[in-house]
């Protein structure tokens, strides 16, 4: 792991995320090292030539949070990083920001995929409004580890059910959701109890990584190739269209709040259209 501290002008980005006006990403780079990882695009931006997952920027900042200019706004920590990936325990750059936006009347998202996050729930009850997600696709954790070296799944259900107890409004992400590998269903009813609401996100093979995850699911699920050679070669959006109407009638049925983000493009276009946030409540 190639790990250097950069000095930044600010820690805030404005976003085009459909849920969000501002961004912190307290680091370039993510340990956590996703094999489905968008944000591994950064690499064009960050002149690192180490592969995806191998450094980390610490960023460092003197310029405090503009609390005018996040007052009422609503910020997302983080778009292109963990901010709890294994190295915030020894850095707590992402601990310094929280206790900026402690004094900062915002909505603040965090997703991350570490149950580090429960060393700041001091924090996190400080903040004026603020909601958690772990993200959560699997509940066999031998596929967890083939995509990723974040924690692991029943770490990440701890951290979720003592965020719950402890108060916080806590989402369950369900990104990326594997065509015919992760079992949505099961994975709801596993987490009800401690999940405040569920947002489901689809598979969306492009990149550098898209040849890597099928050469995965070639190797490891031979059966489900022509699936996904079906979805993200032929572009065939009727398992997708499918698994929209189940989980969206089972929710409603079952009085379970969710959000549908199959389709974040044109929510992101929405918003550079001039329409609302979309609110995740």
């Amino acid at each position: 792991m190639k790990i250097a501290e950069v000095e930044v002008k600010d820690y805030v980005t404005k976003s085009n995320l459909p849920f969000c006006d501002y961004v912190i990403n307290p680091y370039v780079g993510c340990p956590h090292g996703c094999r489905y990882c968008y944000a591994s695009f950064m690499k064009r931006f960050s002149g690192h030539e180490e592969p995806w997952g191998e450094f980390l920027d610490v960023k460092r900042c003197a310029k405090p949070l503009g609390k005018k200019r996040l007052t009422g706004k609503a910020v997302f920590l983080a778009s292109v990083t963990d901010p709890y990936n294994p190295y915030e325990k020894r850095f707590e750059v992402t601990c310094s920001i929280l206790e900026q936006l402690a004094e900062i009347d915002c909505r603040l998202y965090i997703s991350t995929k570490s149950s580090l996050i429960l060393r700041d729930l001091d924090l996190l009850k400080c903040q004026h409004d603020v909601i958690v997600d772990l993200s959560i696709n699997t509940l066999d954790d031998a596929f967890r580890r083939d995509m990723d070296r974040a924690a692991s799944i029943p770490e990440r259900l701890r951290a979720l059910s003592e965020l719950h107890e402890a108060g916080i409004r806590t989402v369950l992400f369900m990104s990326p959701i594997f065509p015919g590998i992760t079992d949505w269903r099961a994975i709801v009813e596993a987490t009800r109890g401690v999940a405040d609401e569920y947002w489901f996100e689809n598979l969306n093979l492009r990149g550098a990584y898209k040849a890597d995850v099928m050469g995965y699911v070639r190797q490891t699920h031979s059966d489900l190739v022509p699936l996904y050679e079906e979805i993200f070669t032929r572009g065939d959006k009727s398992y997708w269209l499918e698994m929209e109407q189940d989980f969206t009638a089972y929710c409603e049925a079952e009085g379970i709040a969710f959000t549908n983000a199959f389709h974040h493009a044109k929510l992101v276009a929405a918003k550079k259209a001039g329409a609302p946030l979309v609110r995740r409540d």
